[in-house]
């Protein structure tokens, strides 16, 4: 359980946040139905960025295991707080010098943004002894090719990505860090196509699914994945039914379920 007292939220936040958890929840559940392409359950990441722990203590009774962090000081601050079963999934910018930190936190379940082996490397190295389950790993691809996104480019045929920067990555981790588990790709998707109609189909998300397609066809070998396949984390607030309905596996949420954010020392 969590090794520091944090304050409850109030009986309206909790209420709020109640309300706000199972909305999205009902969401996601409509959106699969409705959905051609996917028939399992996916997960909701509860992206906590600058909300307090008390937020998070709330979902967390309501029965939410998988939570999202940004950063990493915020994510280790929190994990010392909050019970030791939550699934920590990291979904910012990852540096290398900050992944012996990262992967210190016994309960960190997924970090969703590699895009070198560098970091892949120092992640595998400094997992606890003791932790039983090798960490999940998404790598990041930029499908929008936007310059402020980060992420690796993506893949167009297996002809032509045998020597891609994805596709060595992949290699890497599979061959050369066995303490580390090849769970998928996770994009973030241009704002533009984001907020396209619903009844258009996003091509960021069509281009995450043929890289993963590509992917698989060039590894072959199956030690990644789950199910024999390799999982997509895409679509967020604005647009993660779109995403279920595309495919997705996991869609990460925050404002849908916590409010607008304010960073730390805002109003």
């Amino acid at each position: 359980m969590a090794t520091t007292e944090i304050t409850q939220a109030t009986p309206e936040r909790s209420q709020e946040l109640s309300e706000s958890l199972a909305e999205i929840q009902t969401r996601v559940q409509q959106a699969v139905s409705s959905s051609e392409t996917s028939s399992n359950t996916p997960t909701l990441v509860a992206v906590s960025k600058y909300k307090p722990a008390s937020d998070i203590l709330a979902c967390y009774n309501l029965g939410q295991r998988d939570f999202g962090e940004n950063y990493v000081n915020e994510l280790e601050e929190k994990a010392k707080q909050l019970p030791s079963d939550i699934r920590w999934h990291f979904i910012g910018a990852l540096q290398s010098n900050k992944s012996k930190t990262l992967a210190s936190i016994p309960n960190i379940y997924a970090i969703q943004t590699v895009t070198s082996t560098k970091a892949a490397t120092a992640l595998n190295k400094s997992l606890l002894p003791e932790r039983a389950d090798p960490l999940n790993i998404l790598l990041q691809v930029n499908t929008s090719g936007e310059d402020a996104k980060s992420g690796l480019p993506p893949l167009t045929s297996a002809e032509l990505s045998s020597d891609s920067e994805l596709v060595q990555l992949a290699r890497h981790i599979i061959a050369e860090c066995p303490r580390l588990h090849l769970q998928g790709l996770m994009t973030i998707g241009s704002l533009t196509e984001s907020l396209a109609s619903s009844d258009k189909e996003n091509q960021d998300f069509e281009t995450l699914k043929s890289t993963r397609d590509v992917l698989q066809d060039v590894l072959k070998q199956n030690k990644w994945g789950v199910n024999g396949k390799l999982v997509l984390s895409m679509g967020m607030s604005s647009d993660f039914e779109a995403a279920l309905k595309a495919g997705s596996d996991i869609v990460r949420v925050g404002t849908g379920i916590f409010g607008a954010r304010h960073k730390k020392g805002e109003a």
